[in-house]
């Protein structure tokens, strides 16, 4: 029987960890009557008291979470916040048997327990995924796939920054799939633990029995794939997975937070396969799409907040899918605690406190950014030469540093080798103009500006 007062232990010392990484304010307000209430195979279910504080630990504190928990034990995977309402009174004792011995399904929580046959969350769905102008073609390729598994858009790749849903789509894929097609498997990873699963296998000495896991699924779901950057070894054993799946048939759907054409050290022949089918970018939403996506979670919600409100946070937040509702779900919580109407003021502080400032960037950080993603030496922009393979990404570093952060000519000039302002004025207007009739280099200016705002 599990621990208890393991579990206890575990959690105290994680939030030490935590509580070093956050203000006094935040860890006081978000970590408030937050337990671990089991720890089964890797899984840790932490209880919170409602919806808001579940909201923003998995939006917000995700990351310092996992890690904390992570150096403790590392055989811990994954994390469910569990939604139990208690009072000040009622924390659970060391002798509460119920609490020891129970199942997340007990706690009425099955819509969020991860299946472990397949790693899927049944709460990612077609039904509760919005669909906008910058997700419709992505959308509508599930859709066919959906109605004819394997046989078309095989492999789909989708591409896309961090926050902007490309999980919740690719998993509702699996949901749909699992409760449509019962007769196939469906097996839902991030590459990361893909790899982690390859690793283990050959220390175990069972490589075949790895191949014969992963060869047994229907329906292929992988996430992250840009992890696979520099790892040959891992990039080859999906190569020859990607053969068998091929060859009998079986979908294969993958994520990243770039195109493949873009991850950096990847194998050709395995960029090749990605590119063999269909390749789909998730841009950022536009203002009308982050209006509807607040206005949809506000009807969930049954909290009524002005129309006013709504359109400034959709005006204000405009990167993040996720970084929007962590927004909504404070403004929200705020509703609830103190039992009226927000002023806009009110809101606009709260907005202000709670997300993420514009972080300053130098010249150098783009440099580097921008010569990974060419995959091209750093040192190379800088230097007097007029390769091609040079010039258009200096160029691009001089557009987005007038464009994006308003630094002079001279100075851009004078940071990238000494360059007279006359040729930065030049890059930055062919780039201005490129950009209307090139689709193509507008999607990587937007995928760098990504790496750049998330960096």
């Amino acid at each position: 029987m599990e621990s208890l007062i393991d579990n206890k232990k575990l959690w105290d010392n994680a939030l030490n960890e935590i509580e070093l990484t956050i203000s006094k304010a935040s860890f006081g307000t978000w970590f408030k009557h937050t337990h671990i209430i089991k720890n089964e195979e890797g899984v840790v279910f932490i209880s919170v008291p409602n919806a808001f504080v579940k909201d923003w630990l998995s939006n917000k504190y995700h990351k310092f979470i996992i890690k904390a928990l992570r150096e403790l034990d590392s055989e811990i995977r994954s994390i469910e916040y569990v939604i139990i309402k208690i009072d000040d009174h009622s924390k659970p004792k060391d002798d509460d048997t119920s609490i020891k011995t129970a199942h997340p399904n007990d706690l009425g929580l099955k819509d969020l327990y991860i299946n472990k046959e397949n790693n899927l969350n049944p709460k990612y769905t077609f039904d509760n995924y919005l669909v906008g102008s910058f997700n419709d073609v992505a959308y509508a390729a599930t859709q066919a796939i959906i109605k004819n598994p394997g046989m078309i858009y095989n492999p789909l790749f989708i591409y896309g920054s961090t926050g902007l849903g490309k999980t919740h789509l690719i998993q509702a894929v699996g949901n749909y799939i699992k409760d449509n097609y019962p007769n196939k498997n469906v097996f839902y990873v991030t590459s990361e633990n893909f790899g982690i699963d390859y690793l283990n296998a050959l220390q175990n000495n069972r490589p075949n029995q790895f191949k014969e896991k992963y060869r047994r699924y229907d329906l292929l779901i992988m996430d992250d794939v840009q992890f696979f950057s520099n790892k040959e070894k891992f990039q080859e054993e999906l190569f020859h997975l990607f053969n068998n799946f091929s060859e009998n048939n079986k979908q294969i759907i993958f994520s990243s937070d770039k195109s493949p054409k873009f991850i950096p050290n990847l194998e050709e022949r395995l960029r090749s396969r990605f590119e063999g089918g269909m390749i789909i970018d998730i841009s950022k939403p536009d203002y009308e799409s982050r209006l509807a996506i607040l206005k949809t979670k506000i009807k969930l919600s049954g909290v009524t907040i002005d129309e006013e409100v709504l359109e400034y946070l959709a005006s204000i937040i405009q990167d993040s899918i996720r970084e929007l509702e962590g927004a909504l779900n404070s403004l929200i919580c705020q509703i609830q605690t103190k039992k009226r109407v927000l002023s806009i003021q009110e809101v606009k502080l709260l907005i202000k406190n709670s997300t993420k400032p514009k972080k300053t960037i130098s010249i150098k950080d783009v440099a580097s950014i921008v010569a990974n993603y060419y995959n091209i030496e750093e040192k190379i922009i800088y230097e007097k030469t007029r390769r091609k393979e040079v010039v258009k990404p200096r160029q691009i570093i001089m557009y987005i540093l007038r464009e994006d952060f308003s630094t002079s000519y001279p100075y851009i000039g004078q940071k990238l080798g000494g360059r007279d302002h006359t040729t930065v004025i030049h890059a930055y207007e062919k780039i201005k103009k490129d950009i209307k009739t090139d689709n193509l280099l507008t999607q990587e200016i937007d995928q760098i500006r990504s790496l750049i705002y998330n960096s």
